[in-house]
This record gives structure tokens, sequence and C-alpha cells, in this order.
């Protein structure tokens, strides 16, 4: 046998020695991912989170796994965000709403302009036109956005009575704790801001610290909020859309043939968001108006006043409580959809 040939069975049998020490490759490491939103305990958006770890569980044979914390139990969305953090590290991910996600980046405060939107295909057809702006700043700031959702129309509900704006402006309205520009805004434009944290929402209207709150009606209906605000001015003021957001040091460790899975199972998750949305509103408002809850409605009239003077608080939100840009995109997006229906 020469030389060459006996080195090389040499060489041929330690590797194989090498590979039997070493033993199996080693399984991807799973990933549990801890999750916190606002979202109620039992609420059909918990519920459907709960639904989307099931499904990562399930695709992915357990190497990711969802942990949720609802009803705000881990504390404010902004320090929600701050738990994140690389520095903190102690969330992975959070379905945040719009005071959340402004935390990350302001361009998300676009939706929250009131009375700026007046229909469920209006919305849609904005949304569609804004989404890659806003994921894509999202996304710059360190976080991977998995889906987008839509917790419903935010109305109105008070103490006494609202027909107006000269109304509203009358009354304490909650507004959210940590948001400053938008409380300035309010302030500048004759309201009564009273920041307080989403938790304290209830409280303060029990306690007579806010005279009215602003909240999708299958929330109100959650949170039992007619009891204390038992008037409903049924005007659409923004659509309440959030997104669920996770760090990119978590995504990073998702193994990559498991992230399509992840996707596919968010994206369920947001088409379930948008579809229920409407019929969730529906049901609440019947079943707290079965309750003593009171709907005022406004004649054809009436809402058109309304929204012509609203019209002007929104354009004083350019470049204030809205970035500029974002705001002239939205505006422009909703006067496409707009002359496509045949108005101005």
């Amino acid at each position: 046998m020469t030389t060459r040939l006996t080195r090389a069975l040499v060489l041929a049998a330690l590797a194989i020695a090498a590979i039997v020490l070493a033993g199996p490759v080693q399984a991807v490491a799973p990933v549990t991912i801890k999750l916190a939103t606002f979202a109620p305990a039992n609420s059909a958006w918990h519920k459907a989170l709960l639904d989307m770890g099931d499904a990562w569980t399930k695709t992915t044979q357990g190497r990711v796994t969802l942990r949720v914390y609802p009803g705000g139990t881990l504390g404010t969305e902004a320090s929600t965000v701050k738990m994140m953090s690389p520095a903190v590290g102690e969330l992975q991910a959070a379905l945040l709403l719009p005071p959340g996600l402004a935390r990350i980046n302001d361009a998300v405060d676009v939706f929250g302009m009131p009375f700026f939107l007046q229909s469920d295909e209006e919305m849609r057809a904005v949304f569609a036109a804004m989404r890659p702006l806003m994921t894509q700043r999202i996304e710059a700031a360190g976080f991977k956005v998995l889906n987008w959702g839509n917790a419903g129309w935010v109305q109105l509900f008070s103490k006494k009575e609202i027909r107006t704006l000269a109304d509203l402006k009358a009354v304490k309205l909650y507004t959210t704790e940590g948001d400053d520009k938008s409380v300035q805004w309010y302030k500048n434009n004759g309201f009564q801001p009273i920041p307080l944290s989403f938790n304290d929402m209830v409280g303060g209207l029990k306690r007579g610290m806010i005279d009215a709150a602003p909240s999708p009606a299958y929330g109100a209906s959650m949170l039992q909020i007619f009891r204390d605000a038992p008037y409903l001015l049924d005007v659409k003021l923004a659509p309440l859309l959030g997104a669920t957001v996770l760090t990119n040091e978590a995504w990073n460790k998702i193994d990559a043939g498991d992230r399509p899975k992840v996707m596919a199972a968010a994206a369920t998750l947001e088409t379930r968001f948008m579809n229920d949305a409407p019929t969730l509103d529906a049901t609440a408002v019947s079943t707290m108006a079965a309750r003593g809850l009171k709907v005022t409605k406004l004649t054809p009239a009436a809402t058109a006043e309304f929204r012509k003077t609203a019209e002007a608080l929104v354009a004083s939100m350019r470049g204030t409580t809205v970035p500029a840009d974002v705001f002239d995109a939205a505006m422009n997006a909703r006067n496409t959809f707009r002359k496509s229906k045949g108005g101005k």
C-alpha cells in the first residue's frame, strides 16, 4: 500500500471519527415570543392572537411559540416599546395601537386624525396606499412588521349627549397619556384633553375625571365603558389601526425555513382583524343599546356641517401631529379615492 493511499485512509478514518464523536447535527433552538397587547383578555382580538400562536407551534413543530400578555398587564404602550428595546429585551413583540407605534415612528399618526376618513371602503383605499411607507419606517427602526389590523371605528362615548363639535369642546375628553403632540393639538383647537393611561380610562369615567372617551364599539362593550358613558355619537371619528411588531433580534433567531410559516399565520390574523371589525362593532352597539346605551344619530345636514368644521381641524395637523410628507401622501390618496367615486 502506498504512503499516499495510507495517508488518505487515515484522514478518512479521522473524519468519520470526528462525525461520530460530534453526534447528530444540533437542532434549531426553539424561540419563545413574548407579546404584549392592550386587547382585553378573552376578547376577539386576544383569541385571534392565541390562534396565531397555535398556528406557529403547529406549523414549526414547536420551534416557534407565542406567549400573550393581554389587557395592558405589562404597562402602557410606551413602556411596552421600551421593554422591546435591545437594552431591556424583556419582550419580543407587541400588538400596538397608534400611540405605541408612534413611539417607533410617528408616520402612523396619520390614521389617528379625527374625521379624516368616512367609510370602510375609503379607509381600505387610503391604508393600501400608505401601508408600504408606514411599514418601511417602522422596520427601519429595528422591527419586523408581522401584520396590520383594524380594531374598528373609534366613536365617542360620553356622560351627556353630544351633537356638535361645540358640545365636544365643552367636555373633559380622554386622551392618551404621553402623546404630548396630540394633547397640545387638542388644546390649541379649544378642546379639554385629559391625558390618562389606557388602564385608567374606565376609572376616570367613574370618578368624573373625564366626561367622554373615544373607543370602538366592541372595545367599549368589552370594557363596559357605556355603563358610565351611556351616550354614543354615531359619527366615525377614525379607524383604530394597529400592527403586530417583532424585534429584529427575535426575528433573526427564527429559522429561515420557519419565517414564511410565521408570516403566513400573521397574514391570516390580519385578514381576520380587517374583516371582523364591522360585525363586532355592529353587534356591540346592538347589545349595549339593549342595556341602556343611547345612540345619537345626526341628520345629513348636521353631519355635513360637523365634517365641514372638522376638515379645518384636520388641516391643522399637517406638520404638527403628523409629518407633513405623510399627511400630504394620505391626503392625495384620499382625494384620489373620492374622485374615483365621483366626489371632489
